[in-house]
Formats: C-alpha cells, sequence, structure tokens
C-alpha cells in the first residue's frame, strides 16, 4: 500500500510539473503577443498613424487630407478636426461642422502668428442652442503650410492641446517628406534636362565653322580658338562633380564669350561686374553658363546691330546675388509659363533647368527670377547661400 501512495504522489508531481511547464509556455507566448492594454494602445496608435501618413506622403492637398482627416480625429481624440492650408479648409471629420468658417479664419490667424491658440466658447460663437462645441485648439503645421483645428465638446484640456500640438508636428513631417520626394524626383529630371542643355550642337557646328574661318586668314587666333573650345568642352562634358565655384563657372563662359565674340564682331559686347568676394561661392554645376548662352543664342543674334550681355555677382552678407542681363529682343512672359518640358525649347529649357536644379539644392526660396519682355530685353537674377550644408565644389 505504501508504494501504491509513493507511485500516485509521484504522478501527481509529474502532472503539477507538466501543467506549470505548459502554463509557462503558454505565459512566454503571451508575451510575444499584444497582451496588456498599453501594448495594444501602442499598436493601435502606430497603425493609425500609417494609415494617415500614406496620403498624407503626397503632399497638404484637398484629396490627402479628406483621405487623412478620420485618422488625426483618431489622433487627438478631439470631437471634431479641420484641416486647413494657408487660405482655406480641406478636410472636417466629426462635430461642429457649423463652425467651420470660423476654424477657417482661427487657422489662417494661427498660421500668421506662426504660434498654438486656444479658443474658449467665447470665440466660438453660435445661434444653435444645443451645439456642444464649447472650444477649439488651433496648431500652425509646419513652414506655416496651413493648420489643424481640434474642435472640443468642453473647454479644451491640457491633455487635447498636448494631442493636437503632436499630431500637428506629425504632420508637418510627413509633408516635410513629401517634399523631399519631390524635390528628389524634380532633381532627377533636372539632371537629365542638364546633359541635354551642356552644350548646345548649334554652338559647336558655328564654333567650328567660325575657327575655319580663321585657319588662312589669322592662324595665331584659329589656334587660339580651337584651345579655347578645347578647354570650354573638357568643361562642360565633365563626367563628376555636381557642384563648381563661381571662378570656375566663369572662366568657362569665358572661353564662349570668346567663340562667339569671333563670330559675331564688334556685334557682341560683354560686361562684367564680379565682387572678388564671391568667387569662391559654389553653385550647381552649369548653372550659370546656359544663361549666359540662352542671352546671346536668343537675346542679341536675333538683334540687329550691337548687343550687351552683362554678367553681375555682388556681395550680399550671407548669399551671392547673380544677374544676366541682355538688351537682346527679349520674350513673351507667358512663353514661360506655358512651356512644355517635354520638348527642347531651347532657352525654356535652359531656365526651367536653372530653376529646378537651384530649388531642389538650396530649397524653394532660391529659384531664378526673370524680368522680360519682347523688344526689353531679358534680365535673369538668382540668389546663392555662400555656405550651405553638404553644397561643396567638387561634390
Amino acid at each position: 500500500m505504501g508504494a501504491n501512495l509513493a507511485g500516485g504522489l509521484i504522478i501527481v508531481l509529474l502532472v503539477a510539473a507538466l501543467g506549470g511547464a505548459v502554463y509557462a509556455v503558454i505565459r512566454h507566448r503571451g508575451r510575444r503577443a499584444i497582451a496588456t492594454a498599453a501594448q495594444r494602445a501602442t499598436y493601435d496608435v502606430l497603425h493609425i498613424a500609417e494609415l494617415a501618413a500614406e496620403p498624407l506622403r503626397s503632399g497638404l492637398t484637398e484629396a490627402a487630407a479628406g483621405k487623412a482627416i478620420r485618422h488625426l480625429r483618431t489622433l487627438t481624440g478631439a470631437a471634431g478636426i479641420v484641416v486647413t492650408d494657408a487660405r482655406r479648409v480641406l478636410a472636417f471629420d466629426g462635430i461642429g461642422e457649423h463652425h467651420r468658417d470660423q476654424a477657417a479664419a482661427a487657422a489662417a490667424k494661427a498660421v500668421t502668428a506662426g504660434r498654438p491658440t486656444v479658443l474658449g466658447s467665447r470665440d466660438l460663437p453660435c445661434d444653435l442652442v444645443d451645439c456642444p462645441i464649447r472650444g477649439a485648439v488651433v496648431v500652425p503645421l509646419a513652414q506655416r503650410e496651413g493648420a489643424l483645428v481640434a474642435l472640443s465638446d468642453g473647454p479644451p484640456a491640457p491633455g487635447l492641446v498636448q494631442a493636437t500640438a503632436e499630431t500637428a508636428r506629425w504632420v508637418g513631417t510627413q509633408l516635410a517628406l513629401a517634399e523631399l520626394d519631390t524635390s528628389r524626383a524634380r532633381l532627377a529630371r533636372a539632371e537629365v534636362r542638364a546633359l541635354r542643355a551642356q552644350i548646345s550642337p548649334h554652338f559647336i557646328y558655328n564654333a567650328l565653322t567660325a575657327i575655319a574661318s580663321f585657319v588662312r586668314t589669322d592662324p595665331e587666333l584659329a589656334r587660339e580658338l580651337i584651345l579655347e573650345f578645347a578647354e570650354f568642352t573638357r568643361y562642360s562634358f565633365r563626367a563628376h562633380g555636381e557642384f563648381t565655384t563661381l571662378a570656375e563657372e566663369l572662366r568657362s563662359i569665358d572661353r564662349y564669350l570668346t567663340i562667339e565674340r569671333a563670330r559675331f564682331g564688334e556685334r557682341l559686347q560683354v560686361r562684367l561686374q564680379i565682387a572678388p568676394e564671391v568667387l569662391p561661392v559654389t553653385l550647381p554645376f552649369l548653372c550659370l553658363q546656359p544663361l549666359v548662352e540662352n542671352a546671346v543664342r536668343h537675346g542679341l543674334s536675333r538683334k540687329p546691330g550691337m548687343g550687351t550681355v552683362s554678367i553681375v555677382a555682388r556681395d550680399a552678407g550671407a548669399e551671392c546675388h547673380i544677374t544676366v542681363e541682355d538688351d537682346g529682343v527679349g520674350m513673351d512672359p507667358a512663353a514661360l509659363l506655358n512651356a512644355d518640358d517635354a520638348t527642347d525649347a531651347g532657352q525654356h529649357v535652359g531656365l526651367r533647368n536653372v530653376d529646378d536644379r537651384l530649388r531642389s539644392v538650396f530649397g524653394d526660396g532660391f529659384g531664378i527670377v526673370v524680368d522680360t519682355a519682347p523688344d526689353a530685353g531679358t534680365k535673369v537674377s538668382m540668389r546663392v547661400p555662400k555656405f550651405h550644408p553638404g553644397v561643396r565644389s567638387g561634390t
């Protein structure tokens, strides 16, 4: 009987041990799953953020805001949510839509001021007796592109203020990433156009024809022009370096103008005004030379009599201001706006190429400015920072 009791005890212990092992395995597996409320909440927030991020990565548009708005309201916990750009409401979700115009006005003020605003019931007057809205939190988006307005069914609590501010900051990050994607695509297109615009086939033909005309009458000049042409093409076709210095770009331009003066003679006059302080400034490779080529080829070659190309580079503190101006035939400003990127329209391609590359490298505040009219010449201006992160000659 004692043996039987001992055997039974052993079986009980084995069953208990097995049950404990099974419990431990189940508990261990449970830890790897979303078992706690905190883990579930974290997962839900990340999942909702992912759903909102996809449309926002296309930029701050009415379509993108409409797809993301419901998820943004969930992230803030607001009774109603409004997304605006700098001028108007793009999307609304939740209750209180009759406060839409008030939200748009408050958003515009917050964008102008550049800081968040908390509104009370007095700031949102309403004729509806049973209106549940009692306040709002208005937070501008990054770069003041628009604002996020969270409507509250009670006095705005600190939690709503913080949630709206963090959500607006996150939205701003998605919009910045969207702009980065756009800039990369723009740069890729600009690089392709840059390869086409580096050197004009018409210039090669005209240059060789001009050189040939001096072979017998002035062999020394012909030899000098051949060397200038060789150096010009070597610079234009170089295979390395996205950036160059203003001094290097001006040396190549001087070679180009030397060849063109041999062709045009006294008809082509050149005026240079370059501040020595800006010669080391780094700028995108071949962003100035196409402007000079346009001035000669499209501005002066069609003008009867003498014409002048002026190149000015001034020291402007933290920036270098550069202008290329000609007193040629000019152009219709509307033609610049309606230029087709897909066709090589000569000067339009060159101008668009330079503008895209400057904006891609330095930001949208650094594109070119074109001042022109028929029979009034053309002036192209640009601003280049003297120092910019990641921009240096030879890279």
